[in-house]
């Protein structure tokens, strides 16, 4: 095994990903490329493509992974012509391949065939494997992939199952056949090297050496062999090539040996080129010196050993001077890993991370049930910050995941540690590679999860670590769905509704016209109703329904889809009793202003706004004084808004449209132009169109105060919009025109020198050039 340094490494995640890479991606989302569907459904290669083994390996691995729901029968048939495909080393995991996609497979003559849980395999696979065997080396079969039949009587007759002559490794998990069957299993397999029989029944009693003299490495994980300890140590201490065995159980009272000290001796002793050994989960280590009491004659040369300081394991003393490279105690009993002398350099157990991140490697591809317990550890251990192999953690949980996305306990430990490792990540220190990576797993375990409340929570808490929207861009959609079937389905009021709430809140937040129709098409705007219409009828008061308006205020942000959306939804309905329900709640009137300011300036839902409930709230809303501006600047705009479609448009008889008009100018005078904001523009030509209104100059006013106090107290966001959007010829315009009156003609004037003021200072600045990001804004409350 490789140093601890070596065993896991973030250097494949960082960087840009390779060309091949990106086209592997895209064409597995989209094998039309390669391939044309027959009537049947079958695939075929599209005339003239020629695939070698290099891509046809690789394309499996990436489609099988990026498009689970993809018909995997369908696309095996691109491989049925192995002329102009080459099949080398397949591996298959999670699939819902049959025999025949098994059949085109094997016709490659391959070297390497792994299926692991691929549940829909049969028996009948292995005529396919025998009839094209010639090349393979490595045979695997895991999880659900029951490939092995209860009873063998079948090939009695034939005296053999796999006729695989130049065989060097064997897996073959859970086979259920009885103690003399493994005779015919293992039959003419003479030249295995590697075998693995990991949770098998009837293995302890065989000869080994009759049947597989050859092996450098057996694997027993979780195979009852306690009651017949002696035989099945005297068969495979005969194995003296034997340098790595794993006896390890999960159930710590299946591997409770009588006498586990002499045995455990027996065993070292008898395989002389022994370099790797996992006895976790049993009590082959022995108690430790201080349990042991040290009163017997039996232990009394042992006594001597410890005494010494040399070896705290009673059946390694041997191995004092030549330590094992490897050696598995994890959760074995009286927990050795804890003990000081181990003569091994690597070992696996919970003592410590190194310890952990061992057993996390070792564990990693075919001990679901211990790693069930490694991401606990690792979990518990980064909990308080313990963590100096960050990176090597980073790399072990994220493998654990994708590993194992059907497995609740490892998604929701994994996550847990996930975020702590996240967390003590210094700023700007994960590569973008990598992050993309980490929402793309965290995404896979809460899809799949998502009824689960700590996964939620876990996978939310995690995504908030990042720059957001930014880091998630690549999975937005996606992310998006989920968090609204969270604010759905999530219990009410609980925590993790909460928390998916204010990310959906901040993903609405800085993205584009594209990215907040998705939103609306997804059913943003009608969730985030029935959340504040369930706060409302329950008169119930919370952030969450702050983060709802808010939300919709950045959803319908010059996006007028989503604004209709807002009144067919009923919203008008919720924003009135909103207001009578809450008058006094600032940042709530705010963002419900916000957000009808959006829904005002299209002018086909303007007609929705002049009604006399909703200007009576409008009007009694500008005439109030508070300590921010922003309500009544909104209520302002609204109105301004409204008036500018001319005196035909005010329908209503009271309030007036003059004595609206008053208070509006009123209130605009009463502000200071030095006020700070807490509003974002992504586009000023909303105020931008209110200037051309010469008709009410009123608008002017307001349209033309809000430029002046934005790039006064914010020229270096806003002076450039204003000089882009033809602002500085609108405002000259304007100034030139006796129509409007002179308080607005001064605020031109204002805004004209601070642009200029702006420009003089940025010499180097590209007025033609594209909007820098940090010009680009979304209304977020």
């Amino acid at each position: 095994m490789a140093d601890l340094d070596d065993l896991f490494h973030l250097d494949q995640y960082v960087g840009p990903e390779s060309l091949a890479e990106l086209c592997f991606q895209v064409i597995c989302k989209n094998l039309d490329i390669i391939s044309v569907k027959d009537k049947h459904g079958y695939r075929n290669l599209l005339k003239g493509v020629v695939f070698p083994s290099e891509i046809c390996d690789k394309l499996i691995e990436y489609v099988l992974r990026n498009e689970p729901n993809e018909d995997h029968n369908s696309f095996f048939t691109i491989f049925k012509n192995v002329w102009i495909t080459k099949l080398k080393r397949v591996k298959v995991v999670g699939s819902n391949m049959t025999d025949s996609s098994v059949q085109i497979l094997t016709n490659h003559k391959l070297v390497k065939l792994e299926l692991t849980d691929c549940p829909n395999i049969t028996a009948q696979s292995i005529d396919y494997i025998n009839a094209n065997s010639e090349n393979l080396h490595t045979l695997v079969f895991r999880g659900n992939s029951m490939i092995i039949p209860l009873t063998l009587t079948e090939y009695q007759t034939q005296g053999y199952v796999f006729k695989t002559p130049n065989l060097r490794t064997l897996a073959l998990e859970c086979v259920r056949i009885c103690a003399p069957e493994y005779n015919i299993l293992l039959s003419r397999l003479t030249n295995l090297t590697h075998l693995d029989l990991s949770n098998s029944f009837g293995v302890g009693t065989f000869d080994f050496f009759h049947l597989v003299p050859n092996l450098v490495s057996l694997v027993l994980y979780n195979v009852n062999i306690t009651s017949q300890a002696p035989a099945f140590v005297s068969n495979i201490c005969h194995l003296k090539n034997l340098r790595h065995l794993d006896i390890s159980q999960i159930k710590p009272q299946d591997g409770v040996f009588t006498n586990p000290d002499a045995i455990l001796s027996d065993i070292v002793n008898g395989l002389p080129q022994l370099i790797s050994l996992d006895i976790s989960g049993t009590n082959l280590a022995g108690v430790d010196i201080v349990d042991r009491g040290m009163q017997t004659v039996e232990h009394s040369f042992y006594s001597d050993i410890y005494n010494s300081n040399l070896c705290d394991i009673p059946g390694l003393i041997s191995r004092v001077d030549r330590p094992l490279q490897f050696l598995g105690l994890y959760g074995a009993n009286d927990a050795p890993c804890r003990r000081r002398n181990i003569p091994a350099k690597l070992i696996a157990g919970n003592a410590n991370e190194d310890q952990i991140l061992v057993a996390a490697h070792v564990y990693m591809n075919n001990k679901e049930n211990l790693m069930l317990k490694v991401m606990s550890d690792l979990y518990h251990m980064y909990r308080y910050e313990n963590c100096h192999r960050m990176d090597q953690a980073l790399c072990a949980v994220l493998e654990a995941m994708e590993k194992y996305p059907t497995q609740k306990d490892i998604q929701i430990s994994g996550s847990a540690a996930l975020f702590y490792i996240v967390k003590m990540k210094e700023k700007g220190e994960l590569e973008a590679r990598l992050k993309k990576r980490i929402v793309r797993t965290l995404l896979v375990g809460m899809c799949i999860h998502k009824n689960e409340e700590s996964m939620m929570r876990n996978g939310c808490l995690t995504l908030y670590q990042f720059r957001l929207p930014q880091d998630v861009m690549s999975h937005y959609e996606s992310l998006v769905k989920l968090l609204l079937h969270l604010a759905k389905h999530a219990v009410q009021e609980s925590y993790v509704q909460r928390i998916g709430i204010f990310l959906l809140g901040t993903l609405a937040c800085k993205v584009s016209g594209r990215e907040k129709r998705l939103l609306g098409n997804l059913g943003c705007i009608k969730t985030m109703l029935e959340l504040i219409q369930y706060r409302v009828e329950s008169r119930i008061f919370d952030d969450v329904m702050e983060v709802a308006w808010s939300t919709m205020w950045n959803v319908t942000d010059e996006t007028p889809i989503n604004c209709q959306r807002f009144y067919e939804e009923n919203g008008m309905v919720l924003f009135y009793r909103c207001v009578m329900q809450y008058p006094r709640k600032e940042e709530l009137l705010k963002n419900m202003m916000g957000l009808l300011g959006n829904v005002a300036e299209v002018q086909s839902l303007r007609v929705n706004l002049m009604l006399q409930p909703y200007m009576i709230v409008f009007t009694n809303l500008i005439r109030t004084v508070r300590e921010s501006i922003e309500v009544p600047y909104n209520a302002v705009g609204i109105l301004a808004h409204i008036a500018s479609d001319g005196v035909d448009a005010w329908t209503i008889r009271r309030p007036t449209r003059n004595a609206v008009l008053e208070l509006m100018v009123e209130a605009i005078e009463r502000w200071d132009i030095s006020s700070e904001r807490n509003i974002n523009y992504r586009s000023f030509l909303p105020l931008l169109r209110l200037v051309d209104i010469y008709h009410t100059p009123q608008c002017q006013h307001w349209a033309v105060w809000a430029l002046a106090n934005l790039t006064t107290v914010y020229p270096h966001k806003y002076c450039i919009l204003v000089i882009r959007e033809g602002g500085l010829e609108k405002l000259n315009t304007l100034i030139s025109d006796p129509r409007p009156y002179e308080r607005i003609k001064e605020l031109a004037h204002i805004v004209i020198e601070n642009c200029c003021h702006y420009s003089s200072n940025s010499n180097d600045m590209n007025i033609d050039s594209p909007l820098d990001e940090d010009y680009i804004y979304s209304s977020d409350g």
